[in-house]
């Protein structure tokens, strides 16, 4: 493995089981993504500094808030990244305020006030939030049954790509329609279009050279996952990379992964989400440092759009869980 891999996958488990040992009551699918929130920018998590901010957020916000749901473990890992984390949350809800005169109030919506803090000043998210709901109102023309609150989230970060509405919504389209061809039709996939949306190749590069990463993992003998994991997968696309690098690289990470405690075993995480974690750390690898040049941007936004489908898929994976447990608490 690469020296450089081999770093970012120490500081990833490291990271996770700091992140585990600050929320020991949380959903345990959330570890790796809040751990890959700080491995990403190349941070170790300091313990103490997290479980302060997961205090702000309980300081700043009422009992029902939406900053308080299964999100709060994403959103405490990306406040310990500020310099100032009570000024950043402050900045966050007033953000979600202006993001609700357009869009519904959900945890997805906390959770897009946050990541905006980092992108825009107030001024600039005036005309983002014009924008995303514009992408928003298109997205749900075409997909009516698809579209919805957490797409509110991909509606705004899209709204920072310098191709007009009309090329991204074309894009989009023309995306979903040729992955569609290999994947289930649904959410996931809609989410992969976006992400594919933010790089200017052609649809058919961009969708070849997914398709090509995917089937160069399968010849490997490895199953990855056909819906949220997929965007995962879509980041790395997006990136200038030799695809054979990338295939090895994520194949190193998934071995790597593969001895680490919570991953090996009957009761470790399962392959396919493994397979993910693998692919997101490479991707962490490939991500152009200089944020202010496109390629950069649209690199940095990819992994972000890839991540947010991720930290969805856990939401969405607890609520169920949790509803389950409760249901079936209330059956005895």
């Amino acid at each position: 493995m690469k020296n450089e891999l081999q770093a970012l996958c120490d500081l990833f488990i490291a990271n996770r089981d700091a992140v585990k040992a600050a929320f020991k009551w949380d959903s345990h699918y959330f570890y790796p993504v809040c751990a890959n929130i700080f491995t990403a920018r190349g941070v170790a998590v300091e313990e103490e500094r997290l479980l302060r901010c997961k205090e702000i957020i309980k300081e700043q916000t009422g009992i029902f808030s939406n900053f308080r749901g299964n999100v709060r473990p994403a959103l405490a890992s990306m406040l310990a990244l500020a310099e100032d984390p009570d000024r950043k949350m402050a900045q966050a809800t007033d953000y979600y305020q202006m993001l609700k005169t357009e869009f519904w109030g959900s945890e997805y919506l906390a959770l897009a006030a946050v990541l905006l803090t980092d992108l825009t000043d107030e001024a600039g998210l005036t005309e983002i939030i014009r924008r995303g709901k514009e992408l928003y109102n298109r997205m749900k023309k075409e997909h009516p049954f698809l579209t919805s609150s957490e797409d509110s989230v991909f509606a705004a970060l899209l709204a920072f790509s310098p191709r007009t509405d009309d090329q991204l919504i074309q894009d989009m389209e023309a995306c979903y329609a040729l992955l569609r061809e290999k994947f289930s039709i649904g959410n996931s996939l809609q989410a992969v279009s976006h992400v594919l949306a933010l790089s200017d190749r052609t649809p058919e590069g961009k969708c070849g050279r997914l398709m090509d990463l995917f089937d160069s993992l399968a010849q490997a003998g490895w199953k990855y996952g056909r819906y949220y994991e997929l965007s995962t997968l879509a980041s790395l696309a997006v990136q200038d990379a030799d695809l054979a690098a990338l295939t090895a690289d994520i194949l190193d990470a998934d071995q790597f992964l593969s001895q680490q405690k919570g991953y090996g075993g009957f009761f470790g995480i399962e392959k396919k989400t493994r397979l993910m974690h693998a692919a997101m750390l490479v991707s962490d690898l490939n991500l152009p440092q200089n944020t202010t040049n496109a390629a950069a941007m649209t690199g940095t936004l990819a992994m972000v759009i890839a991540q947010e489908m991720m930290m969805l898929a856990v939401i969405t994976s607890s609520t169920a869980a949790t509803a389950a447990s409760t249901s079936s608490g209330h059956s005895h």
